[in-house]
């Protein structure tokens, strides 16, 4: 399976550089991800798309002012640093830009010394171990001299930062947001519930497996990154109890799917707290997941190999060429896709 079979053209235009005004307002793209039919819609309308007993399976995550933008204690170059998961008190797992200057020993300064860190281990790929030294609480700290890490692709300031925060954002850890959960409102979920749609929770904290770019030919050779994640024993028992009642489990976001299909055992979800590595890819059998809503996403990335996997590389890449020709919007603060049957 080569890298190159999951690229497309995107004009720079359809990538949306800010969220819209009103959050409800996106647009979604409907797909059976069986045949292929496509239906354009607005992303309020989901009920119609949806049954009563369906399982609404979110992801609770919120993300930190993950991006701290220092210098180096002894030469004061200035130096950006992405806080990825903590794995113990005080010390961080970061990416590093120019991460070759920065060995063990080496210290970092933020905050003219409110916050400094310490390399201690070096890792591949611009991974680093720091030890964080400071004052006080750690997160008050990091509101004040750390910025919400929007991806590379969008090159707008974002004036209001909790639009890059699901409503139901609660247990802090990501260093990106999980996306497709962007589009609710609160009074929208209220309203899908009325509905009689079950919504529960679980926790992937989105770091570099969920972002990392593909850089081998042959992706099956790719190694996904490990992410944190915990699933409570009452969404467990809920979405089980959905499953052996014929009831559909849908995953919002490709965090949630991928959550779902790692703690599975015979098709059970099986509640705790561990690290998912798992990566999907077209021939990936799915065991829980029966739908997905989800975001339109980057060229040769591991979620479009996700997504096609669901569905199909032919189907997905049809849904891709219409939504570009309808003018939908990609990527983070984009439009969303329904991919169901």
């Amino acid at each position: 399976m080569k890298l190159e079979d999951f690229h497309y053209d995107l004009p720079e235009a359809c990538i949306a550089q800010r969220p819209l005004e009103n959050r409800g307002d996106s647009r979604l793209l409907v797909v059976d991800r069986e045949t292929g039919d496509l239906n354009d819609a607005q992303f309020r309308d989901l009920a119609r798309y949806l049954k009563v007993g369906d399982v609404l399976v979110i992801n609770d995550s919120a993300v930190i002012p993950a991006r701290l933008i220092g210098e180096k204690a002894d030469t004061r170059a200035t130096v950006e640093m992405l806080l990825l998961r903590q794995i113990e008190t005080n010390l961080w797992e970061c990416l590093l830009k120019k991460a070759k200057k920065v060995r063990v020993g080496t210290k970092l300064i933020f905050g003219n010394g409110l916050l400094e860190a310490v390399c201690t281990a070096e890792k591949p790929d611009g991974i680093r171990w720091m030890r964080l030294i400071h004052a006080g609480l750690f997160y008050p700290l990091l509101e004040r001299l750390g910025e919400m890490p929007l991806p590379p692709y969008i090159h707008e300031k974002l004036d209001q930062p909790e639009r890059y925060q699901t409503v139901y954002s609660k247990h802090r850890g990501s260093s990106a947001a999980p996306t497709a959960g962007l589009h609710f409102t609160t009074d929208h979920l209220e309203a899908l519930k009325a509905a009689g749609i079950i919504c529960v929770a679980i926790t992937l904290h989105v770091g570099l497996g969920t972002f990392r770019p593909v850089t081998v030919k042959d992706v099956t050779t790719h190694k996904m990154h490990e992410e944190m994640y915990t699933v409570s024993a009452e969404s467990a028992t809920i979405i089980n109890k959905a499953k052996e009642e014929g009831r559909r489990i849908v995953a919002v976001g490709t965090t949630s799917m991928r959550t779902l299909e790692t703690v599975q055992k015979d098709g059970r979800v099986v509640a705790g707290s561990g690290m998912s590595q798992l990566f999907i890819y077209p021939g990936f059998d799915f065991q829980v997941v029966d739908a997905l809503l989800t975001n339109f996403h980057l060229p040769a990335s591991t979620l479009l190999m996700l997504v096609s996997a669901f569905s199909s590389r032919d189907i997905i890449m049809k849904a891709y060429q219409h939504a570009i020709a309808s003018n939908y919007r990609f990527f983070s603060f984009g439009d969303a896709m329904f991919l169901t049957r």
